[in-house]
């Protein structure tokens, strides 16, 4: 299967260009040549991506009909002998030596204005189809989509530019208040192939830009197509601004033969409208508050007011600007930015005209009409075109939907016990739809008389609602349908999942029984535990016992489920619990296939002794495995397979021969993008049920929750696409309060998420106590970091593009490892005591850890580091130091880890974070010390979290290293005032940083003079 790349190629003087290419994983992943540009080892050839791209698909065919083929020069990171393979590969990426290098690459080129029809047909590849998009190619299908939306909206003006010396008529977008927020965010997202093109040169921002002005430009004139009849368009004698006009529409956005004064004449004033539309975007904003009336009176009140745009809790009402008040922050002449605001807004709500006749406007009266006019037009236009806007709670959310009342009938085995197990999807049970406003129900009757009325706002039993004509319509519509009656368990839960339409949506549920225990979202709460099974070598805990009932009712339903309990909460013991359960009394279920990381194959084996010894487990992993018959052998003798992601995807034909009866994915996170090979995979698998594990169902943005459901229970959320519309697209892109419910809703009866912070559910897990241990530069660590900062500003301030992005990254690098002691930083084997503040307060520290009898976790980002480390602190303290690293076999690590854990000595274990941030369980060691920071808060905890977990009874002290005044303290303190944005800011690791100005750069990297000691 191919993996299909976007590159966006910026233009000079011209609209920018497409470039589609691919990586064939079955092609060899080096090349033995030399060359300053030398051939990309396993890329297709542009013929081989045409034939892929173009085979299955007429729309795809269509939209690449005009595609050339080219070979660019791209530059790509990777190691000497080839480029890094991209995560969809499924190809193992070289460890170290990683550096950006230009590689001739076969493509696919295709204009801009071709662009936008390209991407949208490519944005939903065939899952079974011959190739797959990785993430720059689903980046700018979002993109295209995004254009779209700007033109529909009409949120564009139109322009004259000189496009390689000639006119051209050109649309391009307006993005002010939440589109320009929108514009920041994809900058900050945008994958670095997108624009990896060597020739020209463009940084994130500009290419964005560039891409964005040739998409919107032709959705711009997707929606408004040339009316013009053939050969009635302005010849090239007639007036400027006609042939202007009419080029807006047209295909040919040329304008041949333009004279230079002309141009200017009409250039200029469109220049500066664009520009006017652009003001909004100032420190302050004009606000506007709707405030609906009190009971028993008919006005609706606007009140206006001035506003921080970065800090909204900066709030000047007008009627106190006007009497003399001011906030910290807000423009030195309030009264001006408030008119000036008002004049603009005027443009988008005419209806202020009213106010501005008078002198000091602080707001206006509006008739329910009025208030319902700018709830539905003006608020929209005010919001998007950066203006302040403040509504009712209830303005925006769907007035009439519907309420799903089902009963167990009297003779159902559910019906007379919670607890019995015979209830089943295909159990009848009596429903009953209502319609609900607001809060309550209504009858047809009522709903009749408010359709008569035609009133669009409308207070009904104390709250008001907009009733919508749509909605009106397809309530009117589900009245005369079938109401109540009987169906099955199993097409109510359907019902639930759909949630009705996007005219009438499903807001309630009322169910009784064991179905209303799972479509709560709390079976686990409300069904009585299973208890801890008789070989089970343990007792579960309460919350495990619930999380096993859970588990079990699931199975028994042939569903699947997300065990999305929180790291540490044994999630392991609970899934081992189930697979003894359904073994009790002899009955023999098909085999798990339970598929993980490599890191987690031997804790799975030694769990599974050490809890559930009856059970029969074989390792499906390693050159050694079983194949063909030996293999289905093996199978047919055990009760759990474990195996990996990465043999899960070379040897899917094999997996796919068994049927087995439950697929387990670990750490399941790994499969959150369901267009990797590795997802499609492990769905690929035939099983009767599926469970995913993981603390994370969600890390980025919903299509991962999309994706693991449709692992566990496939189908049961809808196409990809679908679920964009549904869920994704309101709750990220638009904060939809109903359809964060619903999704809620559809997916609560299939995730079990529990936190070990909340008391509730674990009360004797011990304290964890963090703290920041600040360290000093000795004198020649100082030196070597001033020499560091300006070397490499020299180079930054040389250099553009992802070559720049490249540079601040390896800036950042050597910082840190001047920050952890110059002998990282040299590389020249010299003696290490003495020479580094860090490495000082470690030998302290250590000292007293042992001195104590206690055991440590040390972790470093750098396994060269801990490779100097290890033998220089277990000569200093004369105790073992064990070293965890990625080059370490599978044996020898869990050699390391048997012996820390039950070695009763004193001792360190230092660890390589990549390598043991997740899946091993230290809880011997009641220290965590992070030597050099992670960027990511949430790496750190998983890495905190080898010590901080069940089975640790003693309080965990974690401590973080930072040299103060540097790099290190400077990205501390902007984590900590951005914690709120740490998932987004910071959660992708430190690409972010490479965006900032030269100059943010260089205060960034400041060496502040007290830190050296």
């Amino acid at each position: 299967m191919l993996v299909v790349h976007g590159v966006w190629i910026a233009g000079e003087s011209a609209p920018g260009r497409l470039a589609l290419w691919a990586e064939d994983p079955a092609l060899p992943l080096t090349s033995s040549g030399r060359a300053r540009r030398r051939p990309h080892p396993f890329a297709a050839g542009a013929s081989a991506l045409s034939a892929a791209l173009t085979g299955s698909s007429d729309d795809v065919r269509e939209a690449l009909a005009k595609a050339e083929e080219a070979t660019l020069a791209l530059r790509l990171p990777g190691a000497a002998k080839g480029p890094l393979p991209s995560p969809e590969t499924g190809s193992e990426a070289p460890a170290r030596g990683l550096r950006l290098a230009e590689w001739e690459t076969p493509a696919l080129v295709l204009p801009g204005d071709r662009a936008l029809t390209a991407l949208g047909a490519l944005a939903e590849p065939d899952p079974d189809g011959p190739w797959a998009a990785a993430a720059s190619l689903r980046y700018l299908s979002l993109l295209a989509g995004h254009a779209c939306d700007l033109a529909r909206r009409g949120r564009m003006l139109p322009q004259l530019v000189t496009e390689a010396g000639v006119p051209a008529a050109r649309w391009r977008p307006v993005l002010t208040g939440s589109d320009a927020a929108a514009f920041r965010d994809f900058a900050e997202a945008m994958p670095p192939v997108c624009r990896a093109s060597a020739l020209p040169e463009a940084g994130a921002a500009r290419t964005l830009r560039d891409a964005l002005n040739a998409l919107l430009d032709a959705a711009a004139r997707a929606v408004m197509p040339e009316r013009l009849l053939a050969g009635t368009r302005p010849g090239p004698r007639a007036d400027l601004s006609d042939r202007w006009i009419a080029a807006l529409t047209a295909v040919d956005p040329a304008l041949p033969g333009a004279g230079t004064a002309a141009v200017a004449e009409l250039s200029h004033p469109l220049e500066a409208w664009l520009a006017a539309a652009h003001e909004a975007n100032g420190p302050v904003r004009v606000s506007f508050r709707l405030v609906e009336p009190e009971p028993g009176e008919d006005d609706w009140a606007l009140d206006f007011a001035l506003q921080s745009a970065d800090d909204p809790s900066l709030y000047l009402p007008a009627d106190d600007l006007w009497d003399g008040g001011r906030l910290p922050g807000l423009a030195a002449r309030p009264d001006e930015t408030l008119l000036a605001g008002l004049g603009r807004a005027f443009r988008l709500f005419p209806s202020l005209h009213a106010a501005l006749l008078e002198a000091e406007p602080a707001g206006m009266t509006l008739t329910t009409a009025e208030a319902h006019e700018f709830l539905r037009q003006a608020a929209p236009l005010l919001q998007a075109a950066g203006f302040g806007v403040q509504l009712p709670a209830w303005a925006g959310r769907k007035a009439v939907g519907l309420k799903l009342t089902t009963r167990t009938k009297a003779t159902s085995p559910s019906g007379r016990a919670a607890a019995d197990s015979g209830f089943g999807l295909e159990e009848l049970v009596d429903f009953r739809i209502d319609l609900v406003i607001g809060d309550g129900t209504v009858s047809a009757e009522e709903l009749a008389e408010l359709a008569r009325l035609k009133v669009p706002l409308v207070r009904v039993r104390g709250q008001w609602v907009e009733l919508d004509e749509r909605q009106l319509k397809a309530a009117l519509k589900a009245v005369n349908r079938r109401r109540e009656g009987e169906v099955t368990a199993g097409e109510v839960l359907q019902q639930v999942v759909d949630g009705g339409d996007e005219d009438l949506p499903l807001v309630e549920v009322d169910a009784d029984g064991r179905l209303g225990d799972l479509i709560s979202g709390n079976a686990a709460e409300r069904l009585t535990p299973v208890p801890t099974p008789a070989g089970f070598q343990g007792v579960l805990r309460p919350y495990q016992e619930r999380g096993l009932s859970w588990l079990f009712f699931l199975a028994e339903l042939g569903l699947g489920g997300i065990l999305a309990d929180d790291m540490g909460l044994g999630k392991t013991a609970q899934t081992l619990s189930l697979l003894l359960t359904e073994r009790a009394e002899g009955r023999q279920p098909a085999p798990t296939l339970l598929v993980c990381p490599m890191s987690l194959v031997s804790n799975w084996q030694k769990e599974a002794a050490r809890f559930a010894p009856s059970l029969r487990v074989h390792v499906h992993h390693g050159g050694a495995r079983k194949r063909d018959d030996e293999f289905l052998a093996a199978v047919r003798d055990a009760d759990v397979v474990i195996t990996t992601y990465g043999t899960a995807l070379r040897d899917l034909g094999a997996l796919r021969t068994v049927q087995w009866g439950r697929v387990v994915c670990d750490e399941a996170q790994a499969i959150k993008n369901s267009g990797t090979r590795q997802a499609q995979a492990v769905r690929a698998i035939p099983a009767r049920t599926r469970l995913a594990l993981t603390g994370t169902p969600v890390e980025n943005h919903l299509a991962e929750l999309w994706s693991i459901m449709e692992f566990t229970n496939p189908g049961l959320l809808g196409p990809a696409k679908r679920f964009r519309k549904r869920f994704q697209e309101p709750i990220e892109v638009r904060g939809d309060a109903d359809a964060t419910a619903a999704l809620k809703r559809a997916t609560g009866p299939f995730v079990l998420r529990r936190l070990k912070t909340d008391k509730s559910i674990i009360s004797d897990l011990p304290e964890k106590n963090e703290m920041k241990v600040w360290c000093t530069l000795t004198a020649e660590q100082a030196t070597l970091y001033q020499a560091v900062v300006e070397d490499m500003m020299a180079v930054i301030e040389s250099t553009e593009g992802i070559q720049r992005r490249g540079n601040v990254i390896a800036a950042m690098t050597k910082l840190k490892q001047v920050c952890n002691h110059p002998t990282h930083l040299l590389k020249d084997g010299s003696r290490l005591p003495g020479r580094s503040g860090k490495l000082a307060r470690l030998e302290e520290l250590t000292e007293e850890i042992v001195e104590d009898g206690d055991k440590a976790l040390i972790f470093t980002q750098y396994a060269e580091f801990g490779a100097m480390l290890q033998p220089y602190l277990a000569a200093h303290l004369d105790r073992p130091v064990l070293w965890l690293h990625g080059g370490l076999s599978k044996l020898k690590r869990d050699e390391l880890v048997e012996r820390f854990q039950n070695d009763p000595e004193p001792m360190l274990f230092l660890l390589s974070l990549k390598a043991a941030g997740t899946g091993l369980n230290l809880t011997a060691a009641n220290h965590v010390i992070h030597v050099d920071r992670w960027w990511n808060p949430a790496v750190e905890d998983q890495a905190t979290d080898r010590a901080f977990r069940i089975g640790q009874s003693r309080n965990v002290q974690v401590r973080k290293f930072i040299c103060t005044g540097t790099l290190e303290e400077k990205i501390d303190a902007m984590i900590e005032r951005k914690k709120a944005l740490a998932s987004t800011v910071v959660g992708t690791g430190e690409d972010w940083v490479t965006d900032l100005t030269t100059g943010q750069l260089r205060e960034l990297f400041s060496l502040d003079p007290a830190a050296v000691s």
